[in-house]
């Protein structure tokens, strides 16, 4: 029987999470970050219905056909060039509705908390980045969402879901080679960190899973909060720790931490969860060809493939995501819940996992103990306390018992 040392893991026995200070800190933080999501979703919905409603997304579409509909552009344009146009017209001015909001929520609200270290000239820099990256990996996207509207008839959900889930493989392999370097600079750990390296390998090898390399990234240039994951699939796979992660917890958590991380690839999450998301998208693009085609006669748009029809598309997708997001963050704590498990089971650590998570709870600002309905509906990890418990009992129970 492995005892956890509670005087060791800085916490009120009663309580098995962050001081109580703290915790009121990650309550009020999470309260206003749910009033931001809140708000942000209100007004999205406002806004494509505005847009409906108002007749603006028929009038934009038709000043856009060219001299054949009577449109202001003389040139008349390709299809494509129709449909981007549109998309500009539709996200540019929200994209300046929601600057204020972004600005308070990203960069504002962090650095009230304590959170952020980043500069204004640095926040500014990651939103300019992060809508160049939007714009190449979304007008790909939407120029191939509407050729399949264009061609495939009433059976365009069908390629737009297969489509769109080979997108997501090819984007979950690159991700740590391409899209990682563009916001944080990525470099081996080096021979200070050399014994954490080795475990970390050793670990890995122990879980039967092979690991390109072991890297830190940056973190502390952006935030306080600690990070940690096994990112790519395959020969690109490899471990990214963030460096608030290395500066701030001991081997052992970081082991423990890894060891969660490995159970995903153990469990084979990763293609089951492409599995999965396959099927999602192929669920969600027909529900919301139901909806589309209903849309198109109400509004009476020339057809689903028309542009005028996209604020309509995107309610219908963002509605069906909405109501599919209480099963699959139950399905994602599940699958967390026995990622623990296996981490406990692979490191015997049960005192360094439970102060790990203390640790996380407090340089993260994050809440040990939300309300239920909030676990049920946003949540796709258990409770931090939850997490700490389970490492409890687990250190209370004889070996092999788990």
């Amino acid at each position: 029987m492995v005892e956890i040392d509670r005087d060791r893991l800085g916490t009120p026995p009663e309580s098995e999470s962050s001081g109580p200070e703290r915790q009121r800190e990650a309550k009020a933080y999470a309260r206003i970050r749910r009033r931001l999501m809140l708000a942000e979703l209100v007004l999205g919905a406002a806004y494509l219905l505005a847009w409906m409603l108002a007749g603006w997304s028929t009038r934009l579409a038709n000043g856009l056909r060219g001299p054949d509909a009577r449109g202001w552009l003389t040139f008349g344009p390709h299809w494509t060039v129709q449909l981007l146009l549109f998309a500009l017209g539709l996200a540019l001015p929200w994209f300046l509705l929601t600057l204020p909001l972004r600005f308070f929520s990203e960069y504002r609200l962090p650095h009230r908390f304590g959170l952020s270290n980043q500069t204004l000239r640095g926040w500014v820099s990651d939103l300019l980045k992060a809508g160049l990256l939007s714009a190449a990996l979304g007008i790909p996207l939407l120029l191939g969402l509407y050729a399949f509207l264009r061609a495939a008839g009433e059976s365009w959900w069908l390629w737009a879901g297969l489509a769109y889930s080979l997108f997501g493989i090819v984007l979950t392999s690159l991700a740590p080679i391409l899209l990682m370097p563009i916001f944080y600079k990525l470099r081996p750990l080096g021979d200070e960190h050399r014994e954490l390296e080795q475990r970390l390998r050793a670990l890995a090898a122990r879980a039967g899973t092979q690991v390109r390399g072991v890297f830190t990234f940056d973190m502390s240039r952006r935030t306080k909060a600690a990070n940690a994951a096994l990112a790519g699939l395959g020969r690109t796979r490899r471990i990214l720790l963030g460096d608030t992660l290395l500066a701030e917890f001991s081997p052992d958590e970081i082991e423990t931490i890894m060891a969660h991380e490995l159970a995903h690839h153990v469990h084979g999450d990763i293609p089951v969860g492409i599995l999965l998301q396959s099927g999602l998208n192929l669920l969600s693009f027909y529900l919301a060809s139901l909806g589309l085609a209903w849309l198109t006669r109400t509004y009476r748009w020339s057809s689903p493939s028309d542009p005028a029809a996209l604020p309509g598309l995107f309610i219908c997708l963002a509605l069906i995501g909405l109501l599919s997001m209480p099963a699959i963050n139950a399905y994602s704590r599940w699958r967390e819940s026995r990622a623990d498990e296996y981490a406990l089971i692979l490191t015997r650590k049960p005192e360094a996992f439970a102060r790990a998570m203390v640790r996380l709870a407090d340089q993260n600002l994050a809440e040990a103990d939300p309300p239920a309905w909030v676990v049920w509906l946003l949540h796709g990890h258990p409770p931090l306390k939850a997490r700490i418990e389970k490492a409890r009992r687990y250190g209370e129970r004889p070996v092999g018992a788990f």
